[in-house]
């Protein structure tokens, strides 16, 4: 069960993310959410880091982390795809 978590707060993370960025993130759904999910295991690990993983009540320190990995990860990881698509060409170069 653990896996349909990870899959549906991904998939949350990833659009909230593409929500906060400027601009359109022309990325598929599918990739949306493995960014999200990794994005979340970012957050989780910063949050071991600085000590906050497991605290009393509603993480809610944990969750901005783990949002803010998401919007790391969607902005880094957007134009690398794109990259990837276009076989290595820059858009509007011929």
């Amino acid at each position: 069960m653990n896996w349909l978590w990870a899959i549906i707060v991904g998939l949350i993370l990833g659009v909230i993310a593409r929500a906060i960025l400027p601009g359109k993130q022309a990325i598929p759904l599918w990739l949306t959410c493995i960014y999200g999910i990794l994005g979340g295991m970012l957050g989780n690990a910063v949050a071991g880091w600085i000590g906050v993983r497991h605290t009393g009540g509603f993480d809610w320190i944990r969750h901005l982390l783990q949002l803010a990995g998401a919007v790391v990860i969607v902005a880094l990881g957007t134009p690398l795809w794109h990259t990837i698509r276009s076989g290595g060409r820059r858009r509007g170069v011929t």
